[in-house]
């Protein structure tokens, strides 16, 4: 008799855990600060913003959240600094178990624009599966689902313009998936650009990662390649740190400095132009973030 199986990661997931490990945790692109509280009564408030450093404009948002999981309903309300308003409602496990609703809309008063997103989800043992419309945009539909067995792992994600009356986009993947490794393959943009990504937990303190990419479509020939590391200096620390072909080297440091209180700093140098700025402005950069939350 086979074991149950867990339900496996959605569409948008798979390749997560190389993802996470080679593009979180890099700050360097300004200084950003992010507060969060609680309330007894079931509401989350955010407020984050990002100082960009080119323009040294300022862009944020403040954010409400409230949960109620006895009933499976959360509502969030978003307003930001370039005045869009953004709502999102959930609802999960009420209709069937494993079922979520999920809509989304975005206004922009001062432009007149206007985005609506409906999102179904269905989760199963050994099956997980997402049907978005997009219905002020096209109208398109989405659909993508990942089956999941022993650790491999099969996906699909294909887009329908319904007033065209035509297929826009599809892509595949194929995975497995241990507790100590992960292993993905891509096939996207109609199967005109490939990635393989592999993560590897060598030690409880040590992640190791890498991903390539292959462009059909691209101007230059090659492969892109990035790798990575994650190592933990304690409880309270750990170091990132990750180079591509390109020469583009970045670290990263995070540190709970108390409960609640956790700064990050981030710092990305051109190797191939140590002594030198890009046209475009200086070849590297360094940025910090630093969260609270009560």
């Amino acid at each position: 008799m086979s074991l149950p199986q867990p339900v496996p990661p959605s569409w948008k997931d798979l390749g997560k855990s190389s993802n996470d490990l080679l593009g979180k945790d890099y700050h360097f692109h300004g200084t950003a600060l992010e507060v969060k509280t609680s309330t007894p009564s079931k509401v989350t408030f955010k407020v984050a913003g990002l100082r960009d450093p080119k323009n040294a404009a300022i862009n944020g948002d403040i954010e409400a959240k409230y949960a109620d999981k006895a009933h499976g309903l959360t509502l969030t309300q978003a307003w930001t600094t370039s005045n869009a308003l953004r709502t999102q409602v959930e609802l999960e496990n009420q209709i069937a178990k494993g079922l979520k609703l999920d809509l989304g809309t975005s206004l922009l008063p001062d432009k007149g624009t206007k985005s609506a997103l409906l999102n179904v989800t269905y989760k199963q043992p050994g099956l997980h599966s997402r049907a978005a419309l997009d219905v002020f945009k096209g109208p398109n539909f989405t659909a993508d689902a990942v089956l999941g067995r022993d650790g491999f792992l099969v996906g699909a994600e294909a887009s329908y313009n319904v007033t065209e009356g035509k297929i826009t986009r599809y892509a595949a993947a194929v995975g497995f998936s241990a507790p100590e490794y992960a292993v993905t393959l891509h096939g996207l943009g109609n199967l005109s650009t490939f990635a393989a990504s592999y993560y590897h937990r060598v030690s409880p303190d040590v992640e190791a990662g890498a991903k390539a990419i292959y462009d059909t479509k691209a101007t230059t020939s090659g492969v892109s390649l990035e790798v990575g590391t994650k190592a933990y200096l304690d409880q309270a620390a750990f170091v990132k740190a990750k180079i591509n072909n390109a020469g583009v080297l970045a670290l990263g440091y995070t540190q709970a400095l108390r409960p609640g209180v956790k700064a990050s700093f981030g710092l990305a140098l051109d190797t191939q132009r140590l002594n030198e700025a890009s046209p475009s402005g200086p070849a590297h950069k360094v940025g910090a973030q630093f969260i609270f939350e009560a």
